[in-house]
């Protein structure tokens, strides 16, 4: 038995190691990744084929086998099952060519549906065999005795390159060697097998061959240099019983001249860690029972260490259950290593990351002020709040400008009354607060903390908030019934000043003009569970949670992964919001929760976040100035068109892997490094929705169970199916990189390894930036991306795009609703595919062009529209849909960058066309003026403009409209004040206004 294992181990050893250059005669599109190689000496009729494939996958014997004459290329279909199952296959085929080499394909696939999320299947076997071959062979009885058969040589078994190969980690124990394994250890409730970093432990359900041979228990031996962070595994195989939980211990580890690595250095990442939120917790490991566990661990070696032999024990110790020890040695080496690694994915070094705490802190960024906490008024960039005595504001200011481009000194008031927390008793009358007083506790630069209590009967409210720098309020409001009671009602209410509450957008409305009234309810199927109402110089977004908050997935994959209901809230279905005009002057935003019966012990959290916006001026300088190149090309070719700013996607030579960017950092550094010579800034598509499978810790990923990478149900690419097997969702495919990701869980320890990973590419790469593909993670970890950027690379910038979400796949969400507390951090928007540019100017405003929240941005979907962009500084993309090259060259000429943009939606705006359907943006210099005007007419209409020549500092007899040639977008023309302009449907103009002498 020991022979057979060591000659199955060396097959598969020498198949991993050869270099195959097998593409011409290897077709895995159609062959599948995986064979065996069978040599016959003789030719023969029939002969036998015992093929001890060890697979992994279940059901070999419904999936179909292709036989191959190596020298022919042509298939033999003669060719007969005899036995098939997941340890080996017993065939007989045709081999009337010899001596010669037969290729046996044993997991066909065939791709279908979409190129990037393609649906993957194994064909059932093929009935190809002649019939007369199978008389004359006496194949179709049972039970056939194969002896009298010449025997085909089992050569090796290959994959189609070592990253698809199955050995030496998912080359499974037969089940014979399995029970002699229990016999041999008759009292063991389970058996530990420490495994090194390089095979990571992949099989939950079967023991791989390597640790047949081995046996369990064995000493670990590991090399690791001074300074690193030596990673690796135990396995745990819970042969008898379920492990319901596990506790990992560490003893220091003994040296040289008494040297010593202390326990503390080292942890296990299955057991516990510190979360995104910078809280440390407990994790219950479990194993059921005959299933296997890997435990990954690590051991910070300290820099200075003496080089020598340093042994230590790793101790398990199973809930109920006997504990045991492994004995562990590490020789630690003269070589120092002052990145602990981490510039070498393969030592899996960087998994401690997934503990850090880096850019936690209440420090502020850029363009935000520090915070102020003086007489029950809290302060922040271009906005003010006046704290009550329940905790809640009561007053809320904006100083925003309405132009959007500066602060001003005097406040726009947004409330008309105090925010509350209504309750009304059983017969439905209003229960009244007493007591309170807010009690500030902490007021540092970027967050001021505050508490407040009160009391209506047998009911007590505490209230727990934070305001922090840019603008978000965050409140836990926990109600506490001392006695049973009856409610008819627990609701807030926001009352807004009618002027301020122009515009809204969420709960199922699509951005534009508030509805005079306004109904919803909850509904897990939507991804809704805030609403923002404003106008664009001041405004509220107004979120409804509940301590089972947890981020949905999103763009595709909302329903894999819905919102919670908030208990509170929500109230099973009775819960919803309402928006109405009260008063003539206040529009009431209403968040109910219907009657209940409260109950002593079983506090109710009625939590919600508002965001106060605007979030900081215009940038129009920067805007205007900051040209994208969203394409990998050569450097010189982007430099001729004008822009400065490359985005590197995914799929590309120097970052070819979704969202792992780290495989090719020298080739990424000699790109940036090279632009960074020619003036020109470089970013880089880097996010966490999904995580390409060639990541080295996918792996010990999947060990962590849910708490990173999403549960689903599997499918998706061939190399997902055949190793990682189900229990995932199969996300975004390159088909020319084999590139198959999988979704992530949402919010969770990868949001600290991707602020990690963020900083060691500014750090060690000199990323510009980011570029963001929708957002998966949520506000914290943003706020620690743009510190990370800030902090490491002066001029770095972020940029967001997103697919229109407002579809029921993604919960029929609004993607500037969805994202907006983002904004605060984020430089620019492309808000593109799916976009509807023929949308009304209120849609324009409030759902993509990001103006009413302090950002500029761009288009996407075929190309957008030229002239309705213009109203609000938005050109598309180069070189994506559209070429924005001739505008640009006419900014140049004008000095765009240099003037005060005043846009179609100020009041005061000092050009007016007279007409609703034609807008018009002045963008405005000294003695000259750049005129954006643009259609939403069904047809070409006349436009007078109203010009108000003293706003703009001119002389009316001395001035001249031109309109300069403009590639795509106009003809050359010129007017005068008081002509009538033609304007297009769905067009407009560029006038450039200038006074002469």
């Amino acid at each position: 038995m020991i022979k057979a294992i060591v000659f199955l181990l060396v097959i598969y050893t020498l198949a991993s190691s050869l270099a195959l250059a097998l593409e011409e005669e290897w077709n895995p599109e159609k062959l599948g990744n995986h064979r065996a190689v069978l040599r016959v000496s003789e030719g023969a009729d029939a002969v036998w084929a015992h093929v001890p494939w060890r697979r992994r996958d279940r059901h070999p014997e419904k999936k179909n086998l292709i036989l191959i004459h190596k020298q022919t290329g042509r298939r033999i279909t003669n060719l007969q099952r005899i036995r098939v199952n997941r340890e080996f296959a017993d065939l007989v085929f045709q081999a009337e060519e010899a001596p010669g080499e037969y290729y046996l394909y044993y997991l066909p696939h065939v791709m279908s549906g979409s190129r990037h999320y393609p649906t993957v299947t194994y064909p059932e076997p093929e009935e190809t065999a002649d019939p007369s071959w199978l008389e004359r062979n006496n194949l179709t009885r049972r039970n056939i005795d194969l002896t009298p058969l010449p025997r085909a040589e089992l050569r090796a078994i290959e994959a189609i390159d070592d990253f698809n190969s199955f050995e030496p980690m998912e080359v499974i124990a037969l089940a014979r060697e399995t029970i002699r394994l229990l016999d041999n250890h008759p009292s063991a409730d389970y058996l530990l097998f420490p495994e090194s970093r390089e095979n990571s432990i992949r099989m939950t359900d079967d023991l791989p061959l390597e640790w047949i041979k081995r046996g369990p228990g064995q000493p670990f031996h590991g090399k690791a240099a001074r300074g690193e962070f030596f990673a690796f595994q135990v396995g745990v195989f819970a042969c008898r019983k379920e492990i319901k939980g596990l506790d990992v211990r560490f003893s220091a580890m003994k040296g040289p001249s008494e040297a010593r690595i202390p326990a503390e250095a080292f942890r296990c990442f299955n057991t516990g860690g510190i979360d995104w939120t910078r809280k440390p917790f407990q994790k219950v490991c479990t194993v059921e029972k005959g299933k296997v566990r890997a435990l990954w661990c690590g051991v910070q070696v300290p820099m200075d260490l003496p080089k020598g032999e340093y042994s230590g024990t790793v101790i398990v110790a199973p809930e109920g259950m006997k504990e045991t020890a492994v004995d562990v040695t590490i020789t630690v080496t003269d070589e120092v290593l002052e990145d602990a690694g981490d510039g070498e994915p393969g030592r899996l070094s960087r998994l401690r990351w997934l503990d850090s705490t880096l850019a936690w802190d209440d420090g502020i960024v850029p363009p935000y002020i520090p915070m102020s906490a003086a007489n029950g008024i809290v302060t922040c960039l271009g906005r003010s709040v006046r704290i009550g005595d329940r905790g809640l504001p009561e007053s809320m200011q904006s100083f925003f400008a309405q132009e959007m481009t500066c602060i001003q000194a005097e406040g726009n008031e947004i409330l008309t009354g105090p925010i509350e927390l209504v309750v009304e008793d059983g017969s439905g009358a209003k229960m009244p607060w007493k007591g309170g007083g807010s009690r500030f506790l902490q007021q540092l630069e970027g967050a001021v903390t505050w508490e407040a209590q009160s009391a209506a009967g047998p009911l007590t409210m505490q209230v727990d908030a934070r305001m922090e720098f840019d603008g978000c309020l965050e409140f836990i409001v926990r109600l506490s019934a001392a006695e049973p009671m009856d409610v008819s009602d627990i609701r807030l209410e926001i009352p807004m000043a009618k002027d301020t509450a122009r515009y809204m957008m969420g709960m199922g409305e699509k951005g534009g003009f508030r509805p005079a009234r306004f109904e919803w309810k909850w509904d897990w199927r939507k991804n809704q569970d805030s609403i923002w109402l404003g106008k664009v110089n001041a405004g509220l977004q107004s979120a409804f949670r509940a301590e089972n908050y947890a981020r949905p997935l999103n763009t595709n994959f909302y329903l894999s992964k819905p919102l919670n209901m908030p208990p509170s809230w929500y109230n099973e279905g009775k819960g919803g919001c309402t928006v109405g005009e009260k008063d003539g002057q206040t529009v009431l935003i209403t968040a109910y929760s219907g009657a209940r019966n409260l109950k002593p012990g079983e506090p109710l959290f009625f939590d919600f976040n508002l965001l106060f916006t605007p979030f900081r001026p215009l940038d129009t300088k920067a805007h205007f100035t900051t040209r994208y190149y969203h394409k990998f090309s050569p450097l010189e070719e982007i430099a001729e068109t004008g822009a400065n700013t490359i985005n590197v996607h995914h799929a590309t030579e120097i970052n070819p892997y979704i969202n792992y960017p780290f495989l090719r950092p020298d080739a990424m550094k000699a790109y940036i490094d090279k632009a960074h010579a020619m003036g020109l800034k470089v970013k880089i598509y880097y996010t966490v929705r999904e995580l390409s499978n060639r990541a080295p810790e996918i792996f010990a990923l999947r060990s962590l169970g849910h708490e990173i990478l999403s549960s689903g149900p599997g499918g998706g690419f061939s190399w997902l199916q055949e190793h990682l097997g189900d229990d995932y969702i199969a996300a975004w495919f390159v088909p020319e990189l084999k590139d198959a990701a999988v979704i992530n869980s949402g919010v969770s320890r990868w949001h600290n390894y991707y602020v990690e990973g963020l900083n060691w590419l500014v750090k060690n790469v000199g990323i510009d930036g980011l570029y963001i593909d929708d957002v998966a993670f949520d506000r914290s970890t943003m706020k620690r991306v743009r510190k990370v950027l800030d902090r490491g690379r002066e001029g770095a910038l972020i940029d967001l795009h997103s697919a229109n979400q407002f579809n029921v796949r993604d919960g029929f969400a609004n993607s500037a609703n969805l994202y907006m507390e983002h904004f605060p951090y984020i430089d620019r928007l492309w808000f593109g595919e799916y976009f509807d540019y023929d949308s009304p100017p209120e849609f324009w405003l409030i759902e993509t062009s990001g103006i009413p929240f302090g950002l500029m941005g761009e288009m996407l979907q075929n190309g957008g529209n030229p002239w309705r962009g213009m109203l609000y500084g938005m050109t598309s993309r180069l070189p994506w849909a559209g070429d924005p090259t001739h505008l640009w060259r006419v900014w140049d000429s004008f000095g765009i960058h240099e003037a005060r943009m005043i846009g179609c939606w100020v009041p005061g705006r000092p050009v007016k066309t007279g007409r609703e359907d034609v807008l018009a943006t002045t963008y405005v210099k000294k003695n000259r003026v750049l005129l954006s005007l643009a259609s939403w007419a069904d047809e070409t209409v006349g436009v007078r403009l109203r010009i108000d020549w003293d706003a703009l500092g001119m002389d009316r007899s001395r001035v001249v409209l031109e309109a300069p040639f403009i590639k795509d977008f106009q003809e050359e023309a010129r007017f005068s004040p008081g002509d009538e302009i033609p304007v297009e449907s769905g067009k407009g103009w560029l006038l450039l206004i200038s006074q002469q002498g």
